[in-house]
């Protein structure tokens, strides 16, 4: 069985889209999606520079755009499943045919603005803790005020909360964990200081008319299928303020027989959580067009065409 996967925020590095721009109809597609959402997505994927694509009102976007362009690139497929890391649940939820790809480029982009009007009422960030026992970090973090904000697996937690907490913690790392890695985001997402988005969100998600999933949604709130597109927005409009638990989505892949796991463009963040966390499994991650062949191949073996 196929799972299909897309990445969360983060992931984005300057230029990643264009070799992606330059196949059939891909720049006519971006184009329109630009107009749509007002943001020139075609800029940021190609000219801009690392601090612009940090911003999160630009990063999210950006992100659901190469998502849905790498995925239309490799063809009609039908995977088994598909999930989403945070703002790859948007991406996700087009996967399974519960939004059209406007209308989820339209939540997602009302979703960066909101949460970057968030992220600055605070200075914050999240940092990933590499190695250690779960349950001693997350202990430890919660002592310093942090809070466990992605759960990813594999031995990888993301702490999150005000840059003088996260500087208190590279300081006093917990028993075990052998670094610690500031990551290329805006703000302490998935946490309390992100509340303020989820009202703004759900406004906007109220103006959709989604539609059941096609295929199983495994959502990264709790790691469980959901069979409905009104609980799939629901979710995705309280999942900006709770953890992600992407290691309970690892455990429902296992559960439900995963052979292969195909991660959208900008891959490689998921996929090298699942070769650790799921041994066996065959992992592609698609970073550039050159990757698409093999990419054919294994969703030749492990997906129906639909």
């Amino acid at each position: 069985m196929l799972v299909l996967v897309a990445p969360g925020q983060g992931a984005q590095t300057p230029g990643f889209l264009t070799d992606w721009l330059a196949l059939p109809g891909a720049a006519d597609r971006v184009a329109a999606w630009s107009d749509a959402i007002g943001l020139d997505l075609a800029h940021y994927g190609t000219k801009a520079d690392a601090d612009e694509i940090r911003d999160t009102a630009v990063a999210q976007p950006l992100l659901v755009a190469a998502g849905l362009l790498s995925a239309a690139a490799l063809g009609d497929i039908l995977p088994g499943a598909v999930a989403g890391h945070s703002v790859g649940e948007i991406t996700a939820a087009a996967f399974a045919g519960v939004l059209d790809d406007t209308s989820a480029l339209t939540l997602v982009r009302r979703r960066g603005l909101a949460m970057a009007e968030a992220a600055a009422v605070t200075e914050t960030g999240m940092s990933a803790l590499l190695g250690g026992d779960p349950e001693v970090s997350i202990a430890h973090l919660e002592k310093l005020g942090l809070t466990p904000a992605n759960v990813n697996g594999a031995g990888q937690i993301v702490a999150a909360g005000t840059m003088e907490q996260l500087a208190a913690l590279n300081e006093d790392k917990p028993e075990g964990v052998r670094k610690v890695v500031p990551l290329k985001v805006a703000g302490a997402f998935h946490t309390r200081h992100m509340a303020p988005a989820v009202d703004e969100l759900a406004k906007a998600a109220s103006a959709l008319t989604p539609a059941d999933p096609k295929v199983t949604y495994v959502s990264n709130r709790d790691g469980q299928a959901v069979a409905t597109g009104a609980e799939v927005l629901d979710r995705l409009v309280g999942q900006v303020a709770n953890p992600v638990r992407w290691d309970l989505c690892m455990e429902t892949f296992g559960k439900l027989g995963v052979t292969a796991i195909v991660e959208v463009c900008p891959g490689g963040t998921l996929t090298g959580l699942a070769k650790r966390a799921l041994p066996g499994v065959k992992t592609l991650a698609l970073k550039t067009p050159a990757d698409l062949d093999a990419a054919r191949e294994l969703v030749a073996d492990h997906a129906q065409q639909a």
